[in-house]
Formats: structure tokens, sequence, C-alpha cells
């Protein structure tokens, strides 16, 4: 089986490095700066469209990401912490068989960094990002590409996500999307959005994906 894993709000905490540096942006362009708990909501999408929420300026957007990449890049993506249980999830899901991809909309010059920092990366067999000019950064697009790079089979892969576009990438790609409840979507964001399956925490993911696995291997 294969498993797909979002990295903001499902891996990684990463809400004083994002906030922070969208803070940054914004004052250099002197525009409000929003309190860091005003902006959550930034965390897992792609962020050139809430720049463009922020700025209400789709034309000053890219210069507002330009400066948001000033700062995360030498010191925001560090800002981050991994989730509790996580590093266990992810040796319970490849002790399994399972072979781990990340699938995030965060451009992969920045994850992969991370996932090394916090050494996440001994149990991924590879990492899917976008580019730094935006491609591939929605998640149906994203997931297109990881299943056609990875040949991996829709119907033997789920992806884990907070956030709705985690659902609908993986909805739109045939896979089973799996809500993870302790990031930043929230159980009315991810239902809503077509998950069939919560999890309140990484232990209760890897014992939900496992069980997905052991009737895939049964039905062979």
């Amino acid at each position: 089986m294969d498993v797909f894993l979002d990295l903001d709000g499902t891996l990684t905490d990463p809400k004083p490095g994002i906030t922070r540096s969208i803070r940054h942006a914004l004052i250099e362009l002197g525009l409000d700066a929003r309190a860091e708990d005003d902006l959550t909501w930034c965390i897992g999408p792609p962020l050139l469209a809430s720049f463009e929420s922020l700025t209400g300026d789709p034309v000053l957007a890219p210069r507002a990401l330009a400066l948001y990449r000033e700062r995360f890049s030498a010191t925001g993506l560090y800002e981050n912490r991994v989730y509790d249980d996580v590093p266990e999830m992810l040796a319970a899901l490849h002790g399994a068989g399972c072979r781990l991809w990340l699938a995030t909309s965060k451009p992969h010059v920045f994850a992969s960094r991370i996932t090394a920092h916090f050494g996440l990366d001994q149990w991924l067999e590879g990492l899917f990002g976008s580019e730094l000019d935006g491609t591939r950064a929605e998640k149906t697009a994203l997931l297109a590409h990881a299943v056609a790079t990875t040949g991996a089979d829709p119907a033997r892969a789920v992806m884990l996500g907070d956030r709705k576009h985690d659902i609908v990438g993986a909805r739109e790609n045939r896979i089973e999307g799996v809500g993870a409840l302790w990031g930043y979507g929230g159980e009315a964001e991810l239902t809503g959005a077509g998950a069939r399956t919560l999890a309140p925490n990484p232990g209760s993911a890897a014992g939900q994906i496992l069980a997905r696995l052991a009737v895939a291997t049964v039905s062979d």
C-alpha cells in the first residue's frame, strides 16, 4: 500500500514559522500584519492564494510571497515541531510494508530540508512538493503527478492530511482520504470535503491505515 502524507498540520506543527513569516511579509509591505492566531487558516493551502486574500491585490501577492520566503528559508522552516506520536506512526506503517511518500503543497526545496532536519526522511520513499513557481501547488495536480511517478494503485493508496485540499485532491485521484484531526482543518472542514475516515491522533491514523491494508491484502 502507498501512503501519501501531508506535511504542515499532519506530520509537523509549523505555526510559528509560517505565521511569523507571513507577518514579516505584510509588515515589509506596510500592510496590517494581523496576529499569529489570526493567520492559521493560511497553514496548508497554497500560499500565493492566501497572500492574494491577505493583500487584496493579486499583483502584490507574488512580492509578498517572495518576502515570506526570505524569512522562511532562513529561519521559519525550523520554527516547527513534530507532532507527538508521528515518528511512531511512520515507523509502524513502514514496518508493515507501506510505501510512504510526502505529498505537500510546500515547495519541495523547503520540505526536503524540514523532513531531513527532523529525521522524518528515514521513513520516506520519496517526496513530492510544489515548484517555487507554483507548479503542482494544488493537491489534485500534485497527487496526480505522485501517482504517475510512483506507479501507485489508487485503489490501494491513502492520503493522510488535515485540510480539505488533501481530501479533495485524494478524491479526485480516486484515493481514500483520511482526515488528521490533530491539524488545522477540523472535523467540519474535512467531512465537508468528503472525508469518510477521521483520525483523532497519529496512533489512530496508523491503525486505520493498517486496517485498510489488511483488507486490501485479503482481497488480493
